[in-house]
């Protein structure tokens, strides 16, 4: 018997519970995230509300009721010329990992950008010891631009970071 698919859709502030929970993992027992101290639901909020000011997705992935990742296209930097691009978050339950739900993510994150004024998608990926996530963003058309060393530290280590770069589509015409 297969397992269900996910049902991968935008998310809404009562996700952003489930969101948190998932991100608190990543920050307290792993270096994927730089980030030291879990932010709080509201700030989950800030993050849902800006992203849609801007018109970038912010999705979730639901199975059975629960929320079991998320995936959103954040700003690449703040400074104007950087708005046609964008990087990409993409998290999953840790009892949800290894069974294709962050190729779905990536996929509908995609294409939630597609016919947007988004030219280039930016991976940032944390060099945890394991290739999974940039195999996945290879898979999706990624390829290496650099790698950052020992830019982070944490959990007593430094960390590297490996950057990634899709372009999505032709230039636009004008800015």
């Amino acid at each position: 018997m297969t397992a269900p698919a996910p049902a991968i859709r935008p998310a809404v502030p009562a996700d952003l519970d489930a969101v948190a929970g998932i991100y608190t993992h990543y920050v307290r027992h792993t270096v994927i995230t730089f980030e030291e101290i879990p932010p709080p639901v509201t700030a989950w909020r800030g993050r849902l509300d800006d992203l849609a000011e801007r018109g970038l997705p912010f999705l979730v992935a639901e199975l059975s009721g629960d929320i079991v990742g998320y995936a959103y296209a954040a700003p690449w930097r703040p400074k104007p010329a950087y708005r046609h691009t964008v990087e990409n978050s993409i998290y999953l339950a840790p009892d949800h990992t290894g069974h294709g739900l962050g190729a779905a993510l990536l996929d509908a994150l995609l294409a939630a950008v597609a016919g947007t004024d988004v030219r280039q998608m930016i991976a940032v990926i944390a060099d945890a010891g394991t290739d999974a996530s940039i195999a996945l963003h290879h898979r999706f058309g990624f390829t290496r631009a650099g790698r950052l060393t020992a830019v982070g530290y944490k959990h007593g280590r430094w960390i590297d970071t490996v950057l990634m770069q899709r372009p999505l589509g032709p230039a636009p015409a004008q800015g």
